[in-house]
């Protein structure tokens, strides 16, 4: 038990957080994601929340990339548009930066799907909104 610590982040995916260094990159996924199946070996199971409560829980540890324009990538939708919790997530992620973090959209197959089976490790929620699928990229802490 440790103090100050988010209760969803626990001690696998602390230790993954960490493991971590510059450039690395963090898939949070939605519960329809293929986690799993996608060839990736360190999964985080974080159920009954959304994606921008994971990601509020992750950002009270993980420094978010500045060196890189576009820090964020979020899953478009297979007509090409943003998905329906793009707007949460922004806002999340840009309040715990304290800064408007860049973003970019990709497409689903099979770009970010390629991304994602790169990923350092993945947090599947159970989001429910489709296409809520995001890659973060770690930053220094100075």
């Amino acid at each position: 038990m440790l103090k100050g610590i988010d209760p969803l982040l626990g001690p696998d995916l602390l230790r993954w957080l960490a493991e971590m260094g510059h450039g690395d990159v963090l898939c949070i996924a939605d519960r329809n994601f293929p986690s799993y199946g996608r060839g990736q070996e360190r999964v985080w199971q974080m159920n009954g929340v959304g994606a921008p409560q994971a990601l509020a829980a992750v950002l009270t540890l993980f420094p978010v990339d500045t060196f890189v324009p576009e820090p964020l990538a979020h899953m478009l939708t297979d007509d090409g548009t943003d998905g329906p919790a793009l707007a949460d997530v922004r806002r999340v992620v840009d309040e715990a930066e304290g800064r408007e973090v860049g973003a970019r959209g990709v497409e689903r197959v099979p770009h970010f799907y390629d991304e994602a089976a790169r990923a350092y490790c993945t947090i599947r929620t159970s989001e429910v909104r489709p296409y809520s699928c995001y890659l973060l990229t770690k930053g220094t802490v100075a």
